[in-house]
């Protein structure tokens, strides 16, 4: 159902408040530079800041500007079902494609738990779903036992899943457990290259806030089989893959885009902060080996 080059949104906010203007705009900039899908409201879109009526806004402006030109996978993970739940009606309301949703945070369920939660959000929201396992932010595993008991228990709804454990075995492991039809998408861009080339099928990623042509260009040659080609395109886009996370994401890409997109407004939530000098000096440093500096 998904695949290619999808990017982890910023959420641009200008005094505090949400920028719909210049969120439209990066929306735009994405789906015409070959993004094959978008994703507001993840962890890049600092979803964890906003309030549950802020969350739901920008999914409803994301819909409305993509115009069914690319489809929408909503950010609608919580550490409570029933938030997640509310965070799906609303998404299916708005017209997304599908809900991405991460294993509840914080609360550190058991993989029963974990079950039990997707059981709820797969059988009462009405969206298929994008599971997204990224135990580094939310400490809970979707273990690879449970992947498959919820594909199994829902084949219809649970479509994919974005892998950020950094467990490259995985995608062989989902693949024999959950089938080739079951989409595996990247969620570290560091090691794209080497998840596609094991079976996965995209990416989403936060480099392709910045770089969405390049990113997309990567994911076409590796669809094709051209690995030289990505390759290539991959030494071109590391060193920013490494700076974008350099200091507490998304202070770096929100920096980054300031550089590509001046005027994009770069301001950060609390408790995230602006990047480091240090951050700041990598970041110009990949801009400029991947070409995109003016």
């Amino acid at each position: 159902m998904f695949s290619g080059s999808i990017p982890a949104l910023v959420t641009p906010f200008a005094d505090g408040k949400f920028d719909e203007a210049s969120f439209r705009a990066l929306v735009d900039w994405q789906v015409e530079s070959g993004s094959s899908a978008l994703v507001p409201c993840g962890t890049t879109g600092e979803a964890a800041t906003m309030t549950i009526e802020e969350h739901d806004h920008v999914v409803r402006v994301c819909v409305d500007q993509a115009q069914g030109r690319v489809p929408v996978i909503a950010g609608c993970g919580s550490n409570d079902t029933a938030v997640a739940l509310h965070h799906i009606h609303a998404a299916k309301a708005a017209g997304a494609a599908a809900a991405l949703l991460v294993p509840p945070y914080y609360n550190r369920p058991n993989q029963e738990g974990v079950f039990r939660h997707f059981e709820v959000l797969a059988a009462q929201g009405g969206l298929p779903i994008v599971l997204y396992n990224v135990p580094g932010r939310t400490i809970t595993d979707i273990a690879v036992e449970t992947v498959e008991r919820i594909v199994k228990a829902f084949p219809d709804v649970v479509v994919g899943i974005k892998d950020a454990t950094g467990q490259m075995a995985r995608v062989s492991e989902h693949r024999l457990r959950c089938g080739t039809g079951f989409a595996q998408l990247s969620g570290n861009d560091d090691m794209t290259l080497a998840f596609m080339a094991m079976g996965g099928v995209g990416a989403i990623s936060v480099t392709a806030n910045v770089a969405p042509a390049m990113c997309a260009e990567f994911q076409d040659a590796c669809a094709a089989g051209d690995y030289g080609r990505a390759l290539t395109i991959q030494d071109r886009l590391f060193p920013l893959h490494a700076a974008l996370f350099s200091d507490a994401s998304p202070g770096p890409v929100k920096y980054a885009l300031g550089r590509v997109r001046p005027g994009f407004p770069t301001d950060l939530r609390l408790p995230m902060t602006p990047a480091s000098e240090a951050s700041r000096a990598a970041v110009d440093a990949a801009l400029a080996h991947a070409g995109l500096l003016g």
